[in-house]
């Protein structure tokens, strides 16, 4: 996964469980299939955590995600409770699902880690991130 957000390319990890009730009312609304859809320059991980090892393709095909040739569906194979379920992803802390975090050229440049996505905003970051995010040639500000 290091290797793949490293990727000049934007990616987007989505860190969810099928059995989450935010991550089920997502997919539900249609968010994740239009967004990926409207995407198809961007990479999208679809990483199953706190699930037993389960990946959650089946519920991603139900909403027509699975079979986009821009996703990609990954599993944490850590359990689901206790002490040893995973509490960290790509050197990030992970404490709630669903979780979203948008990468472009290995740096992360925006997260959403409390909660269900709002598509509009993802879409305004997803345009953000296209940028070089360069201030090269503007007047610096005075002290």
């Amino acid at each position: 996964m290091t290797q793949a957000i490293k990727s000049p390319d934007l990616s987007i990890v989505h860190l969810w469980a099928p059995w989450c009730s935010n991550c089920q009312a997502e997919l539900k609304n249609g968010g994740w299939l239009k967004m990926v859809k409207d995407n198809p320059q961007v990479k999208f991980y679809f990483v199953s955590v706190w699930n037993d090892g389960g990946d959650g393709k089946s519920m991603l095909s139900k909403f027509q995600i699975a079979d986009q040739p821009n996703v990609t569906i990954l599993a944490d194979p850590g359990p689901r409770r206790g002490d040893s379920k995973i509490k960290q992803f790509a050197g990030m802390p992970l404490s709630w699902i669903p979780t979203t975090w948008i990468y472009k050229g290995g740096d992360l440049r925006y997260a959403l880690n409390y909660g269900e996505v709002r598509f509009d905003v993802l879409r305004q970051f997803i345009e953000d991130s296209k940028s070089e995010w360069s201030h090269k040639g503007e007047p610096k500000l005075t002290e």
